[in-house]
């Protein structure tokens, strides 16, 4: 079982790496899209990017209903602790 703190710290670095965003704009309560800037192909380089470091498939129907980074964070916790 992978921890939170772990999936946290592992996920803000692959953004501000790959979407060179500033940590100081990753917030838990903070608009994953509107902050990260996304776009449909945006959304496919971060479901790539999962994929990558966590080992875990992500579909479209999984980003129903996430929002903010929290959001972002509980869907991989979820994924990678099944």
């Amino acid at each position: 079982m992978m921890e939170t703190s772990v999936i946290v710290e592992k996920v803000d670095d692959f953004l501000i790496e790959e979407f060179e965003v500033e940590a100081d704009e990753i917030a838990p309560e903070a608009n994953l899209k509107e902050t990260l800037d996304l776009d449909s192909l945006d959304y496919v380089d971060l479901v790539v990017a999962i994929e990558a470091t966590f080992g875990v498939k992500l579909v479209g129907d999984d980003f129903v209903g996430v929002e903010s980074f929290q959001d972002f964070y509980d869907l991989i916790e979820r994924k990678v602790n099944i």
